[in-house]
């Protein structure tokens, strides 16, 4: 790992590949973990299509999602996008100390998650709703770094991408009912080709109650997988990663366990999110549960995190 460059927080030129796509991915759950939300912008210049995503959910609350697949590119300088009903940009407000996302779109919220799978990628059914985020990620690392240091992140080698734990601030909207954010969250920019067609995978990133920050991604069916593990004496590395999710109807985990090297986490959902992922060239699906869970480590620690599994459809 190596804390990526400054410069890397921008866009970058694309391969000619047609799945070629930069990805800026940010989520947050609330102090008492009841609530949260994610938003990601990913850019398929190739396909001359943005898709963006905003997804909130609450205990005992309907899950609240945004999604369009057919968003106009933003001008090659920016993270700005314009659609019928949406009204979103990303800002780097300081390269990897600080970035702001502001969304106002209509969005739909539905009671079940697993309704989010149908009508296609967009999942049209359930009641609209008005979305509002103002939201700041700010960088967080288990110390402060010196005065003129690169902060706290986290850059793998293996791919183009990195992960960045951070401190979330700002204001969330759904309909009449505003909400106060002072919480925890994760951002990550990659910028590679991104197949979620082929090869599943578990994503998993979040924060502890005594401040420990975690991270981990790992493809299905292969060993091992890669993340960091971050504690206030700075702590980081790799480690293997295994996870057993109870799934649930239509794949959406119940749920599970994830372990992290010697650390192994019991998962309870608090919210799901999920998308459905649509193949442009050849229809082909994939289902992608993401939820805000309650976690408790089997040293009796507790947190919360956000969990994703991409599920390819076989057949």
């Amino acid at each position: 790992m190596r804390v990526p460059d400054g410069v890397d927080e921008y866009r970058h030129d694309p391969t000619p590949d047609l799945l070629w796509n930069e990805s800026y991915y940010l989520d947050w759950f609330n102090a008492e973990g009841k609530s949260g939300g994610y938003v990601r912008l990913g850019l398929y210049p190739n396909l001359g299509v943005s898709w963006f995503w905003c997804c909130l959910v609450g205990e005992g609350q309907p899950v609240v999602r945004v999604i369009n697949h057919q968003v106009p590119l933003p001008e090659e300088s920016g993270l700005k996008v314009r659609s019928p009903g949406l009204r979103a940009e990303m800002v780097v407000e300081k390269p990897l100390a600080r970035f702001s996302v502001g969304v106002d779109a209509d969005g739909i919220a539905v009671d079940n998650p697993a309704d989010a799978y149908d009508g296609g990628s967009t999942g049209i059914h359930g009641n609209k709703v008005a979305v509002g985020v103002d939201l700041i990620w700010r960088t967080d690392g288990p110390v402060d770094p010196p005065e003129g240091a690169d902060p706290w992140a986290f850059y793998y080698g293996l791919s183009t991408r990195y992960e960045v734990p951070c401190r979330v601030t700002g204001e969330v909207m759904v309909g009449d009912r505003h909400s106060r954010i002072d919480g925890w969250g994760q951002r990550d920019h990659s910028w590679a080709v991104r197949d979620w067609w082929t090869d599943g995978w578990i994503w998993f990133s979040g924060r502890l109650d005594d401040g420990e920050r975690f991270h981990a991604v790992a493809a299905v069916g292969r060993e091992g997988g890669i993340g960091y593990w971050s504690t206030p004496a700075g702590l980081m590395g790799t480690y293997k990663v295994t996870s057993r999710p109870e799934s649930g109807p239509d794949g959406i985990p119940t749920s599970g366990k994830v372990t992290l090297g010697e650390v192994t986490f019991e998962l309870r959902p608090v919210g799901w999110a999920p998308v459905l992922l649509v193949n442009p060239d050849d229809g082909c699906e994939s289902r992608l549960p993401r939820g805000l869970m309650a976690v408790t480590t089997d040293d009796g620690r507790r947190g919360h995190a956000w969990v994703e599994y991409n599920q390819p459809q076989v057949g």
